[in-house]
């Protein structure tokens, strides 16, 4: 007659092996205490000690540096004197200062609606079942591997040389000037520019998103004969609703540090009218104000520090939320 004992070994045997997996997985990755918690291994230590050591002194120390040279008279080179909040008094009143961060925000907050509108578009195109979606993904996303200062010398040319033969050989006067040219419009130039090399990668991340999205909803939503516009606005946009919040603070958070396609197309110009922050910062470097473009930046690193905590802030949000 069989007796009970063979469940009896293997719930035993079980116990066992289980306690023995929570051995193994408590010692993985640390060294075991007797409650049960992981202590780190110093050889972890070891690895990250190279890495903070060259942040600390490529970046942290000195931008320490230049936080204490903004509080005093320092040109870049001899004596200084330390001044207190002189300079930042002085870059709140400054109108060079004040216009260039309203054309850095300005900048920045048209760019974003036409980067993420056009972006989007072409998303929802290339998920689409059209023919040949696979090759214009990878021809949309050839602007994304080409270096800024690259493409603004491109369109510099085309800009100041190609339209305005072009505007003479069909006699259209409005095309004959170049739009570098122009105060009022040159800055639409570098919106053009800055978002023909932008899109891609927002276009990526909106491609990623849509993918997401399951099937059946849009199945359901056939059934229920939903039409396409109703579907993109009722169904698309609120599913992927994350995805826009994070596209449209890291792309403000790039276009207020715009540089290198301002240099390449207008350097600046014409005058200071698309003069960005940092441009101007970088400009008074060379130019002898050293300690007070140092307060300039100062103030606008605290403000890219504001933006980063509210991208943190909306898609911990989002997380939450999804």
């Amino acid at each position: 007659m069989s007796t009970p004992i063979a469940p009896a070994t293997a719930k035993a045997g079980s116990l066992v092996s289980n306690a023995e997996r929570g051995q193994v997985g408590h010692l993985v990755g640390g060294r075991s205490t007797k409650r049960g918690h992981r202590r780190i291994d110093p050889i972890y230590y070891l690895f990250l000690l190279p890495t903070l050591l060259l942040f600390t002194l490529a970046i942290t120390l000195p931008a320490l540096i230049g936080i204490f040279y903004s509080f005093t008279n320092f040109i870049g080179f001899g004596e200084w004197q330390f001044i207190g909040i002189t300079n930042y008094i002085a870059a709140f009143s400054d109108p060079a200062i004040l216009a260039s961060y309203g054309f850095t925000f300005g900048f920045a907050i048209v760019t974003v609606v036409f980067v993420n509108v056009i972006a989007f578009l072409l998303a929802v195109g290339l998920v689409s079942r059209i023919r040949l979606k696979s090759a214009l993904r990878a021809v949309f996303v050839i602007p994304m591997v080409i270096s800024g200062i690259v493409i603004a010398y491109v369109f510099n040319f085309l800009f100041s040389n190609s339209l305005p033969a072009a505007g003479a050989s069909t006699g259209i006067p409005w095309l004959q000037e170049s739009v570098l040219a122009n105060p009022n419009l040159a800055w639409l130039a570098i919106v053009v520019v800055t978002t023909w090399q932008s899109v891609p990668s927002v276009m990526l991340i909106y491609i990623a998103g849509l993918l997401s999205i399951p099937g059946e909803v849009y199945e359901a939503a056939d059934l229920d004969g939903v039409n396409a516009w109703s579907r993109l606005r009722s169904i698309t946009l609120p599913l992927v609703a994350g995805y826009v919040v994070i596209n449209v603070i890291l792309g403000f958070k790039n276009y207020i540090n715009a540089y290198d396609v301002i240099v390449g197309l207008t350097n600046g110009g014409p005058g200071t009218s698309t003069r960005s922050v940092a441009m101007t910062i970088f400009t008074g470097f060379t130019g002898g104000d050293y300690a007070y473009q140092m307060a300039n930046a100062t103030i606008f690193f605290i403000i890219a520090i504001l933006i980063s905590l509210l991208q943190l802030r909306i898609t911990r949000g989002r997380a939450a939320i999804s």
